[in-house]
């Protein structure tokens, strides 16, 4: 469902304002930030609305998931839902089912972009977690995104099965199969200081909090 909201809106950005890529973006952008809320409220309490590879692991890392088969699964049905969300938002826009971007995105500020906007995403994630504000996560993460997609030289692809998806269309919200791998690169290495970041951040002054209780 995310993936054909994030790509379907991206390609009806272009037909809509064909000459106007900011406008694309900020079409994308709202498109993005209301399936994420409305997703993250109707899954939250079933699976945690487990949507990204790296959420995921970290998850696993701190003891969120108590198995590593299950993360394996949430990953495995990630990937798988990414994909068919793709070929679902090709055939919506009369594309072939799969439709490889030529949309090339590479450079080393690109890359920079992509490890802080998977950093900040693990950030507002666990931020919100630890405080105990679930209730709040969906809007949260939401409005992170809606932020990053313009803050972020990258627009804050922050998610290894979204990035593997969006390579299936040749469309705004696309990325070329070769872009691809610097990119998944990127968000690990940002989740790997993201873990690092939470853990201090967060999970030690729990700790702490609990230990002086």
């Amino acid at each position: 469902m995310l993936v054909a909201a994030v790509i379907g809106s991206g390609i009806m950005a272009q037909r809509l304002s064909p000459d106007d890529v900011g406008l694309q973006l900020l079409e994308n952008t709202i498109a993005t930030a209301g399936a994420l809320v409305a997703i993250i409220l109707a899954f939250g309490h079933v699976s945690g609305a487990h949507l990204n590879p790296v959420v995921t692991i970290v998850d696993r890392i701190f003891g969120g998931l108590k198995s590593t088969k299950e993360a394996v699964g949430y990953v495995i049905a990630q990937i798988v839902g990414g994909v068919l969300g793709a070929i679902i938002a090709n055939l919506m826009f009369g594309l072939d089912a799969v439709n490889l971007s030529t949309h090339v995105r590479s450079g080393g500020g690109i890359w920079l972009g992509e490890i802080m906007a998977t950093f900040g995403l693990l950030m507002i994630v666990f931020g919100v977690a630890t405080s105990g504000r679930h209730v709040m996560a969906p809007f949260a993460v939401a409005g992170y995104i809606t932020a990053a997609y313009f803050a972020t030289s990258s627009t804050s692809f922050a998610n290894p099965a979204v990035t593997i998806a969006r390579t299936l269309s040749d469309s705004f919200a696309g990325i070329a199969p070769e872009s691809a791998p610097g990119f998944v690169i990127a968000q690990i290495v940002g989740g790997a200081v993201g873990a690092l970041a939470v853990f201090l951040v967060f999970m030690d002054s729990r700790k702490a909090e609990s230990e002086d209780a």
